[in-house]
C-alpha cells in the first residue's frame, strides 16, 4: 500500500525534539527521511538514563521512520554530498540557531539555487526577523515568554511546564502542516518555498481562548490547575483513591449530574442557575463537590456519571494508559524490530488514513547506520567513500 508522501525525501538537519519529532511525522506518512548527524551524533542520544540500548529513550521516541548519516558540514568535501542529496530531495528542515545554516552552507538561498523546487522549514525558538530573533529557543523558553506557563498550575503555587516538551511537540505539528501544504502548492505551481517556524508564534496561537479572554476583559488570566476559566464544573476532583475529571458542559449535563450525585438542591439554588452563574459562584459551589467526591472511590463515580452519560474519566498513570485495551486496540503501542535491540516498544502514530495509513516502516537508526547506503545511492564508489572516511567527512 502506497503512503501519502511516498516519494518524498525529506533532509534532516534537526536535532532535539521539535525539528525531529517534524519529520518523524513526515516519515509517518511516507517520506524518505535521511537524518543528518554531526559526528557526535544528535545531542539527544546521550540524553540518558534511561537508555534503549545505545541511544536515549529520549531519542528513541522521535526518530524512527528515518535513515542516519554521519556528516561534517564543517568540512569543505561535505558540500558535493550535500549537492546530490539536496538535487534528489523534495523537502529540507532544519533547527539551527538564526543564521548557523548559512555559515554551512545549508541556508535556503544556497540550496535553492541548487534545487528551486525545495520545500525549506527553518524552525527556530522567535522566528528569523524581529527583537527575539537571536535569543536560544528551548521548549521552556518559548513556553515562559509566550504566557501559558503563567496559566499553568494551582492557584497561588509557581507556574509549572508540562510533562512533555508541549512547545516542541505543537511546533513540529504546524511545521509538519507547513510542509505539507507546500508540497500541495508546488504541485500546483511547480515552485518550492521558504517555511520560518517559530515555538514562540505557536504558543502564542495556542493561547486561544484565554487570550480572547483577556480581549474581553482587560483581565489576566490566571493559573486555575485543572479548572475551566468558562466552564464550572469543569476540572479533577479528588476521590477516596485518586481522582475523576468531570466536564459538565452544559444546562442539561448539569441537571442530570445533579440528579447524579444525589443534590438536587443545587438545581434550585439560585447561584448555580447557569454556567455564567456557577462561573461566578465557582468557589462555593466547588468547595461543597469537593467534599462529596471524596465520599467514594474513582471506580465508583466513572462507573455512577457514566451511567447518567455525564462526560467523566479516572486520571491514568503513564503505565495505566500504556497498558490499556483500546489504546492497544488502536494500536498507539506497538513491538517492533530493531536490529541491534531486537524487539522493542514504540508508540504508534495516530495518522488513521481510511486508505493510507500512517506506518511506522524503520526503528529508529542507530548513529550513522545508513551512511555507505546513502552515500552508494548518491553515486559515490566504495574507493569515494573510504576517502570521506579517511578524512573525517563522514562516519
Amino acid at each position: 500500500m502506497d503512503l501519502p508522501l511516498k516519494g518524498i525525501t525529506v533532509l534532516d538537519f534537526t536535532r532535539v525534539m521539535a525539528g525531529p519529532f517534524t519529520t518523524m511525522l513526515l516519515g509517518d506518512l511516507g517520506a524518505e527521511v535521511i537524518k543528518i548527524e554531526p559526528p557526535g551524533g544528535d545531542d539527544t542520544r546521550g540524553w540518558g538514563p534511561p537508555w534503549i540500548g545505545e541511544d536515549s529513550a529520549y531519542f528513541m521516541s522521535a526518530n524512527r521512520n528515518k535513515k542516519s548519516i554521519i556528516l561534517d558540514l564543517k568540512k569543505i568535501e561535505s558540500r558535493e554530498i550535500v549537492e546530490r542529496l539536496v538535487k534528489r530531495s523534495d523537502v529540507v528542515v532544519e533547527n539551527f540557531r538564526p543564521g548557523v545554516a548559512a555559515q554551512l552552507g545549508i541556508d535556503y538561498n544556497t540550496l535553492s539555487k541548487i534545487n528551486p523546487r525545495i520545500v525549506y522549514c527553518s524552525i527556530s525558538g522567535f522566528g528569523q526577523s524581529g527583537l527575539y530573533r537571536d535569543k536560544p529557543g528551548y521548549d521552556l523558553i518559548a513556553l515562559a515568554m509566550s504566557g501559558l506557563m503563567s496559566i499553568t498550575g494551582e492557584p497561588d503555587r509557581p507556574p509549572v511546564k508540562f510533562g512533555v516538551p508541549i512547545a516542541d511537540l505543537t511546533t513540529a505539528i504546524f511545521a509538519a502542516l507547513s510542509i505539507v501544504s507546500a508540497l500541495y502548492w508546488r504541485e500546483k505551481t511547480g515552485k518550492g518555498q521558504y517555511i520560518d517556524i517559530a515555538l514562540l508564534d505557536v504558543q502564542v496561537l495556542l493561547l486561544s481562548h484565554q487570550a480572547f479572554n483577556f480581549f474581553a476583559t482587560g483581565e489576566e488570566p490566571k493559573r486555575m490547575g485543572s479548572a475551566h476559566p468558562n466552564i464550572v464544573p469543569y476540572q479533577a476532583f479528588e476521590t477516596s483513591d485518586g481522582y475523576v475529571v468531570v466536564c459538565v458542559g452544559n444546562e442539561k449535563l448539569w441537571q442530570n449530574f445533579c440528579k447524579v450525585i444525589g443534590r438536587l438542591d443545587l438545581l434550585n439554588d439560585a447561584r448555580y442557575k447557569t454556567n455564567a452563574e456557577r462561573v461566578v459562584n465557582r468557589e462555593a459551589l466547588i468547595q461543597e463537590l469537593e467534599k462529596l467526591f471524596k465520599n467514594n472511590s474513582t471506580s465508583y463515580w466513572v462507573e455512577k456519571l457514566e451511567e447518567a452519560e455525564i462526560p467523566v474519566a479516572p486520571i491514568y498513570t503513564v503505565s495505566k494508559v500504556l497498558e490499556d485495551e483500546h489504546v492497544k486496540h488502536r494500536r498507539m503501542v506497538l513491538d517492533i524490530d530493531h536490529p541491534k535491540i531486537g524487539r522493542m516498544k514504540m508508540l504508534g502514530t495516530p495518522f488513521k488514513l481510511s486508505e493510507t495509513p500512517g506506518q511506522i516502516r524503520i526503528p529508529p537508526p542507530y548513529k550513522g547506520q545508513h551512511t555507505d547506503e546513502i552515500l552508494r545511492e548518491l553515486g559515490f564508489s566504495q574507493e569515494d567513500i573510504n576517502t570521506f572516511k579517511n578524512k573525517h567527512v563522514v562516519g
